[in-house]
């Protein structure tokens, strides 16, 4: 018997990892590393993996040069003065305030008791500045989300603890989305009812009727595995898209709500030229190629359509989208696993593989 489970379990992993290490028609052929014939991601200027920025999904050089200043002098009035200048209702402010709570939160936890003290020194010497609650709340959640486990009782004190902050930096801000935008995953964690969370998105529509890294917040709370289930993400995801303005990348959430709802293993063959999967990969590319060059959300879009890209084995596509954001990974879907830039470069080298085994190399591909 434990043969038999373990020639099942043998050819569930064939089935998964199988496509990716032997294709037919004679697509990517596995050879020793160092082989001239191994396909090698350098040659297209990529980025190493260990210098891979996990931070953020894009360049931002401005948040990057402040959090610098930040971490070294552990002065929070460079990262407050970048705040105020960037504009509330945009979605580079929603990045800033992630990037600064992530900051401090891996400090935390790389130096416990100690490490973020910038924050806490911001938050007391400067308790009415609302960039500050945002901070400190967003940093909550990521505390929640990063040394709880989600239901327990410490999971729960600290997101209630974020939840206060939220209404503290709603008030110091009226107007602005942000602080009902990072309310969205307290939701999530503490189970907000259906109502509790349609009048939180209320409030997020009526000041950022566009933002898509709400949609794509909300849209967790949608998902099967929190407090929705697969169609009523799906419902969510297509009226956001069907409303969206022109050039609006609001029309590629259908593809995260694919993304969220995708199979742990997948034993069905064809499942990434499917209708569902096409679709929704075919309308995350149309809003990519409609929006704006500058649109600070296009990163993130970009970065899951090298993951579907690379399944569906369109290998120039999966190039294309390498080509514009390599560098950064901090962004889903690497961001779920323990080490992003590992994973990332795991699929980077399968498009290069799978790009050069089709004739492609470095003098074909646009950049």
């Amino acid at each position: 018997m434990e043969i038999l489970w373990f020639l099942i379990a043998l050819c569930m992993l064939a089935a998964v990892v199988g496509p990716f290490v032997l294709r037919r028609r004679g697509g990517i052929r596995q050879v020793a590393p160092g082989s001239p014939d191994a396909a090698d991601p350098d040659a297209y200027g990529f980025v190493r993996q260990e210098e891979l920025d996990i931070r953020l999904p894009g360049p931002d050089q401005d948040l990057l040069d402040v959090l610098d200043v930040v971490q070294r002098s552990q002065d929070w009035r460079a990262a407050s003065q970048l705040l105020a200048g960037t504009p509330k209702e945009g979605e580079v402010r929603w990045q800033r305030v992630q990037a600064f709570a992530g900051a401090a939160s891996l400090e935390l936890a790389q130096q416990p008791g100690v490490g973020g003290a910038w924050l806490r020194k911001w938050r007391a010497e400067a308790p009415k500045d609302a960039g500050g609650a945002a901070v400190h709340a967003e940093f909550l959640v990521q505390q929640a989300w990063r040394s709880s486990t989600a239901g327990t009782d410490d999971f729960r004190i600290i997101l209630e603890e974020a939840r206060t902050v939220c209404g503290e930096a709603a008030l110091l801000a009226p107007g602005d989305p942000l602080p009902y935008i990072v309310e969205l995953a307290v939701s999530r964690g503490l189970g907000y009812s259906h109502e509790e969370f349609d009048r939180l998105w209320a409030k997020v529509m009526d000041r950022a009727p566009a933002h898509m890294g709400a949609h794509i917040a909300a849209l967790h709370y949608w998902c099967e595995k929190w407090h929705g289930s697969r169609e009523e993400a799906d419902r969510f995801a297509t009226s956001a898209a069907a409303r969206a303005p022109q050039g609006s990348l609001l029309a590629a959430l259908p593809l995260f709500a694919v993304y969220e709802h995708l199979p742990e293993v997948n034993l069905v063959q064809g499942f990434y030229r499917g209708l569902v999967v096409t679709k929704a990969v075919e309308g995350a590319l149309f809003a990519v190629h409609a929006a704006r060059p500058d649109d600070p959300m296009l990163a993130h879009v970009r970065h899951l359509l090298v993951l579907f890209l690379v399944r569906m084995e369109r290998w120039s596509e999966a190039m294309t989208q390498l080509v514009h954001i390599d560098g950064h990974v901090g962004a889903l879907p690497w961001t779920q696993d323990s080490d992003p830039a590992a994973e990332y470069t795991v699929y980077r080298a399968l498009a290069v593989a799978g790009y050069e085994a089709n004739g492609g190399s470095p003098a074909t591909l646009p950049h």
